[in-house]
């Protein structure tokens, strides 16, 4: 389940609060029998425990702000706020550690008197070691998902006063049967077990601070974006955490021959499937154009037209005994001089000759760019009507029947008509787009008004 940035954050204030009063119950509790019966295992404990407050305080107000999202002057957002703290908080229990050890070996070398025993400190270290075990789980639970190196750093607190809680027992154990030194001995263990946990934490933290990709997160993100439509390959990706969220950069190979919208939407695409893989991600995606080996060679001139501003269209190829002759119809402002448009003309035969060679062979038709929103008016009734007779007549005993939906349209450039046929659904388009170009062939020459004629064949169950 995804969790809302709102949730995350709630969730993590809510659990760093709670475990305040948590540490601070338990650490005044050590302490008081700890100096009531002279132990400093368990007064190393609650010095441990205390650390764990600040630590926890300090979690409590880091989140507010590591949770505020980007601005100007924090592009990534204040996630690394996280394991600024973090760090901070090792140093704590660094230097808690060495306090700890020198103690215990001024102890040891001046043999100080063991601690008074009783039954209640070994009460108050099962119900210390029952609510950190409890906190540890909740606080670990909650990093996991929100991704907080400052709860990971507050649940491994919480994990380490359950491990010197228990030293703290064997230790008075130890002393009960007589070993004076058990006490001591025990709280030089609660020392080594600050430091090892630390400088598991510490190493985490650091790799955070200097960018280390997550164990992973690479793989996922590219697997993810791979297995999007339209994604030729992956060609450079980099990740970096901050805060809870991956940070994506991607440089992504698509057909060059794709839209400008429909490489948009593999953006879009990519992202929602990065997010899916990874959970909280922000990826910037940059489009490579590349071609592909199935291109073909009218979509590697359509491509060539594309990146010159230039409209084209009736791109017809020929291979003469492996030399290539290219036809193409350009369309160009009706008001250019021809001089200029020749310009344009041999332009694009120049660059189709870089991309293919010079014994190409190439010829360019220059006609005026049609008007996008031409004047017209709807022909009369009576002249449909003729139009639409005249069609049916040249369909008769022909492979295209059915002429329906006849349309005929006065314009400044003449007339444009439009109308639908029906054809057999097993012939081929090419079959098709002959017999109906015989038509429109026909219908041209028996009235020269007509400019354009435009059909559109379809199947007899549509």
């Amino acid at each position: 389940m995804t969790l809302t940035h709102a949730r995350v954050s709630n969730l993590k204030t809510n659990v760093a609060a709670i475990s305040i009063f948590a540490s601070a119950g338990m650490a005044a509790a050590k302490f008081a029998v700890g100096i009531a019966i002279g132990s400093l295992a368990l007064i190393s404990e609650a010095l441990h425990s205390s650390v764990d407050v600040v630590a926890t305080i300090i979690t409590w107000l880091v989140v507010r702000v590591s949770d505020q999202p980007a601005d100007a002057e924090h592009h990534y957002g204040h996630g690394k706020f996280e394991s600024l703290s973090a760090l901070f908080v090792i140093a704590l229990l660094y230097v808690l550690a060495g306090g700890i050890l020198v103690e215990s070996w001024s102890r040891l070398r001046e043999g100080a008197p063991p601690p008074t025993l009783s039954a209640v400190p070994f009460v108050v270290l099962v119900i210390d070691i029952g609510v950190n075990f409890w906190r540890a789980r909740a606080l670990h639970r909650t990093a996991r998902e929100t991704k907080s190196q400052a709860l990971a750093a507050d649940a491994l607190h919480f994990a380490s006063d359950v491990l010197g809680s228990i030293a703290v027992i064997i230790g008075l154990v130890l002393t009960g049967f007589g070993y004076a030194w058990g006490d001591t001995v025990a709280a030089i263990a609660v020392a080594v077990m600050i430091s090892v946990l630390g400088l598991r934490l510490g190493r985490s933290t650091i790799e955070t601070l200097l960018d280390r990709a997550p164990e992973g997160a690479a793989e996922k993100a590219t697997a993810a974006i791979r297995a999007v439509p339209g994604v030729v390959g992956v060609e450079r990706l980099r990740v970096r955490m901050v805060g809870p969220t991956h940070f994506i950069d991607a440089i992504v190979n698509v057909p060059r021959t794709t839209p400008i919208d429909r490489v948009e939407a593999i953006k879009r695409t990519a992202q929602a499937a990065v997010s899916q893989a990874l959970g909280d991600a922000d990826l910037t995606f940059t489009a490579v154009p590349v071609a592909r080996d199935n291109e073909s060679v009218r979509e590697r001139i359509m491509v060539i037209a594309r990146n010159s501003g230039l409209a084209v269209h009736h791109v017809t190829v020929h291979d003469l005994g492996g030399r290539l002759t290219v036809s193409i119809d350009l369309e160009v402002d009706g008001d250019m001089v021809l001089s200029a448009a020749h310009d344009i003309a041999h332009e694009l035969e120049r660059s189709i000759r870089e991309d293919f060679g010079e014994d190409v062979e190439v010829d360019t038709h220059i006609e005026p760019l049609e008007p996008e929103l031409p004047h017209g008016t709807d022909a009369s009734p009576e002249r449909v009507d003729v139009i639409k007779a005249a069609l049916a007549g040249f369909a008769a005993n022909g492979a295209i029947h059915d002429i329906h939906n006849v349309r005929v349209r006065d314009t400044d450039a003449g007339e444009i008509v439009n109308f639908h046929c029906r054809a057999a659904p097993s012939m081929s388009v090419i079959k098709v787009h002959e017999n109906v170009d015989e038509i429109e062939r026909a219908l041209r020459r028996a009235f020269p008004t007509i400019k354009r004629v435009i059909s559109h064949a379809e199947p007899p169950y549509l």
